[in-house]
């Protein structure tokens, strides 16, 4: 009897405390909409459905609140759900402000970091959706917030008291693109994401590409809760990509990591992934691979969770199997051994549902939250001693060593390699590893070789707004800037007020670094002699070198005069001036062709009606020589208040003159522009339309599809087509399409967009549109087009075998996986005007041209090319000897037309500023009439 009464008490109690449970869930609808449920196959909910469960959800809840973060480039709300306990939201304010103390560190010693780690709470940021295909993440968004208001267990409650949860669906567009395009079929079983265009509206899949640059709206707001507002300590990354045979990928990475970061970022991922694969284990879900199983790794600050590294948080990223259409997990043998990447492998499994999918992200994120919490005091401690140990390496000298230095210190041991078997002078061999004596340590650590203390970017250099805008870029990521409120001297050197001031001794340095000094990637390959094993994503990428910023390195310890600017605002470019001859009226105004934004200037005057010609030759004028290039506009009644507004709204300096230019110069004309794409979207497409309607205001232009190209008459409609790829070498290469090949039910609207390049159809309407007066400018793959239309170049990236035979180089010989080389530039040729005798370009598995023996009868000339063996700038180069005298930019004429070619990635993701004149010249260049100035200046009279 007493058994039985105890155990009626035991069921008793046990009713009494899954009460709240039940009525908690019983107050929040689960995530159901028609007859269906959020993760159910043959559905998907859009953005706009998101955004209304949400608001239900936090109305009806005092755990979330939904915020406003931005705006996305087609209008909508970016959001982000606060999830955390009642009491935590009365403090949130409090809460935010001590996540930013810790992990900037600055001014906070250890005992009082320690006392705001115990106060504070743990901030883990969760997004999904940012590749919309990827549907699976944006999806589980839903389900995660669901659980967070509407669970009552003891891990749920721990959670919410010690975390603060950041819950963000980052591509809002994208999810009601590719949603609404799922469910537009009425027959579940044909439903599809074969999208006809790029989900997000510009830049698609390199949304993700995006993060240091900060370009894209989405972007900037993803990077101002992650580094100036809340700035978490984890951050989880969801997409959807899982390795054959497997579920999902789960860190730890794979190396190379950056040696930029500190070493606590690795060991910090390794601890969260340790928690998620005990918790899938613990659970009884297979198929998870780690490091060696995936090429994922975190060399690249571009990535949403990649740039975490750069500022001392926990960046985790999973790629999952999992599609609205039931799949199937094949049979990979390799992958049924269990092992350290794999150890728990899953049986093939015929049908997959999307429920199961879902359900391990919410194990991940569920492990993620629960680590969180159970070292609440240690994650926020450990970004303040990240911080701490940044501020500290900036304030003195210290050296980051680079794989080069490695090789050259084993170089110099081997040469002195004594004895029969080869035993170095002082070295005791332990396993593998070769012990050498310490003076080469010492070699690698010079003076001349440590850590700059401090960046100075001059302003007076040539394009300061251009430099403007790549601070901005820095502050977006969360960099403290200061700035010169006079004049002053570092080192020697005088530099004017206005000078930016950017000081190594800050906690988000490991960014400073990696934005400013050259990448040095390891040689990294399968084997010993084997080929190289490829990055992910590109190797090198310095940005202030793409953006071709002018600054000093400054390697001891300085101040001066300078301000600090405020935290995450941006700096706006100060107004410009319009300057008056010393005598006279002006006639006309000069324009600096060295500044980039001169081509929005030249777009505006264009359009205006204004004549703007290009100087062919250098004039001289009030004691000061003005070079080739230089943009002249002639004085008529309109010129003046149109060059006032552009000097205040963009920052330009127009010089006035009070004598026209003589001699011949270029005059440009409003040109139609088309611009190539396909069906799905191209993205390099993508970023140069991005660049014509968002920075440079390029207003006549089309985007043009090959079923346009194939109707033929295109001079009638165009002046210029760029190609930013799409040409083929043959017509047996398959068409690429953003998403597969396209479905057969396509709305008109881009039924009339599908179709590829053609070497028998697109070929000859391009040859008879260069022949009658046409440019065409082709970039990387686009530079095919050169052997269809017979021009007088020739591949530089091949060898002959000992048969004969002409094969491109194998990548045991060559590969530039994406990094940054150092090109000689004809600055006399228009396609080069305002461009410096060498440049930084990105050359990303590109090819590389030589010239025939016939090529300047023929109208074919260089204008950039590589001269040196050796001009890899940043990144990694294996071979790179093979390009020595290759070129990277050609002109060429045929017929009347001209075709201009960049083999490398001159508007790589929007970043290569730098490059950029290669472009925009070559869209005037080709239409533009050779005139004598001085007759032309009587003409506007």
């Amino acid at each position: 009897m007493m058994k039985r009464k105890i155990r009626l008490a035991f069921i008793a109690l046990l009713v009494l405390l899954t009460i709240p449970a039940v009525q908690g869930q019983g107050r929040f609808p689960p995530p159901r909409f028609g007859q269906y449920t959020v993760g159910d196959d043959y559905f998907l909910a859009n953005y706009t459905q998101l955004q209304e469960y949400w608001a239900t959800l936090a109305k009806s809840s005092d755990r979330m609140k939904v915020v406003e973060i931005g705006k996305t480039p087609e209008g909508r709300t970016m959001i982000m759900a606060i999830i955390t306990s009642p009491d935590n939201h009365k403090r949130l304010d409090r809460y935010k402000e001590i996540s930013q103390k810790l992990a900037r560190a600055e001014g906070i010693n250890e005992e009082q970091a320690r006392a705001l780690a115990n106060e504070g709470k743990a901030i883990v940021w969760i997004d999904g959706g940012l590749h919309a295909t990827e549907i699976l993440n944006s999806q589980e968004l839903f389900h995660m917030a669901y659980q967070m208001v509407s669970q009552n267990d003891p891990e749920t409650l721990r959670i919410l008291n010690d975390v603060i949860l950041l819950l963000v669906p980052v591509n809002p567009d994208g999810l009601e693109l590719t949603a609404n395009w799922y469910m537009r079929e009425p027959d579940p079983k044909s439903r599809n994401m074969r999208l006809p265009r790029l989900y997000q509206k510009y830049i698609g899949h390199d949304n993700n590409r995006d993060s240091y640059a900060s370009t894209q709206l989405e972007t900037q707001a993803i990077n101002r809760q992650m580094y100036v507002e809340w700035i978490p300590q984890i951050m989880y990354n969801q997409h959807q990509t899982g390795p054959q045979g497997a579920i999902l990928f789960v860190p730890p990475f794979r190396d190379p990591f950056n040696y930029n970061q500190d070493p606590l970022v690795p060991v910090g991922i390794e601890v969260v992934s340790s928690a998620i694969r005990s918790r899938f284990l613990a659970e009884g879900k297979a198929g998870f691979a780690s490091k060696e199983e995936a090429s994922y790794s975190t060399w690249f600050n571009g990535g949403d969770r990649t740039m975490t590294g750069f500022h001392n948080q926990v960046g985790i990223l999973t790629e999952a199997s999992g599609n609205p259409t039931p799949m199937e997990i094949p049979l990979v043998l390799t992958r049924q051994l269990p092992r350290s990447d794999v150890p728990l492998p899953i049986a093939p499994q015929k049908i997959w549902h999307f429920k199961q999918s879902i359900d391990y992200i919410l194990s991940a994120n569920r492990a993620i939250l629960d680590i969180a919490s159970r070292m609440k005091d240690q994650w926020l401690y450990r970004i303040w001693r990240m911080g701490m140990n940044s501020i500290e390496r900036g304030s003195k000298d210290y050296w980051t060593v680079q794989p080069t230095w490695i090789d050259e210190a084993q170089a110099a041991a081997a040469k002195e390699a004594t004895g029969a078997r080869g035993r170095r002078e002082g070295e005791v061999s332990v396993g593998s590893a070769q012990i050498v004596p310490s003076k080469y340590y010492d070699m690698m650590r010079t003076p001349e070789r440590r850590d700059p203390r401090g960046y100075i970017i001059p302003s007076d250099q040539p394009d300061f707004i251009t430099a403007t805008k790549f601070v901005n870029m820095l502050i977006r990521g969360g960099l403290d800037v200061h700035r010169a409120t006079s004049a002053f001297q570092v080192a020697g050197k005088s530099y004017p007020a206005g000078s930016y001031v950017l000081k190594a001794a800050q906690a988000f340095r490991p960014h400073l670094r990696d934005m400013m000094e050259p990448q040095d990637h390891p040689n990294d390959f399968f084997y010993p002699g084997g080929p190289p094993k490829p990055p992910y994503d590109v190797a090198g990428y310095t940005l202030a070198f793409q953006m071709g910023v002018q600054f000093d390195r400054i390697l001891d310890a300085f101040d001066g005069p300078f301000e600090k600017l405020p935290t995450g605002e941006q700096i706006k470019i100060p107004a410009g001036k319009v300057v008056a001859p010393a005598k006279g009226a002006a006639v006309g105004y000069l324009l600096s062709h060295q500044v980039k934004d001169s081509f929005t200037a030249t777009n505006r005057l264009l359009a205006a009606k204004e004549e703007v010609y290009w100087l062919k030759a250098p004039f001289t004028v009030g004691g000061k020589t003005y070079p080739v290039g230089t943009i002249y506009i002639p004085a008529k009644q309109t010129t003046k208040p149109l060059v006032d507004k552009l000097a205040a709204e963009i920052g330009l300096t127009f010089e006035g003159t009070p004598i026209r230019p003589t001699g011949d110069g270029l005059k440009l004309r409003p040109v139609r522009v088309g611009l190539w794409d396909q069906y799905g979207g191209s993205m390099s497409s993508g970023w140069v339309r991005w660049m014509f309607e968002q920075q440079f205001q390029f207003p006549a232009f089309e985007v043009v599809y090959p079923p346009q190209l194939d109707a033929g008459n295109l001079k009638a409609k165009y002046d210029v087509i760029i190609f930013m790829e799409g040409i083929p070498r043959s017509d047996t290469e398959r068409p690429r399409f953003g998403e597969g090949q396209p479905p057969g039910n396509l709305p008109q609207e881009w039924a009339d967009k599908v179709g590829a390049v053609t070497v028998a159809k697109t070929i000859p309407q391009l040859r008879k549109f260069v022949e009658e007066g046409g440019t065409i400018i082709a970039v990387g793959s686009g530079n095919n087009i050169a052997y269809h239309l017979g021009l007088p170049v020739a591949d530089q990236l091949v060898e002959r075998t000992p048969t004969g035979v002409v094969r491109p180089l194998a990548s045991d010989k060559f590969f530039v996986p994406g990094s940054l080389l150092t090109a000689s530039v004809d600055a006399s040729n228009p396609l080069a005007y305002g461009m410096p005798e060498k440049v930084d370009v990105m050359f990303e598995r590109d090819p590389a041209l030589k010239l025939e023996p016939d090529a300047l009868i023929k109208g074919t000339k260089a204008v950039a090319w590589y001269g040196s063996a050796k001009p890899l700038r940043s990144g990694w180069a294996w071979g790179q000897t093979y390009l020595e005298g290759g070129l990277a930019a050609v002109e060429s004429s045929l017929g009347t037309g001209k075709v201009f070619l960049f083999c490398p990635e001159i508007t790589f993701r929007g970043q290569p500023h730098g490059t950029f004149p290669f472009l925009f010249n070559g869209i005037y260049y080709g239409a533009a009439q050779s005139v004598n100035l001085a007759q032309a200046g009587r003409a506007t009279r």
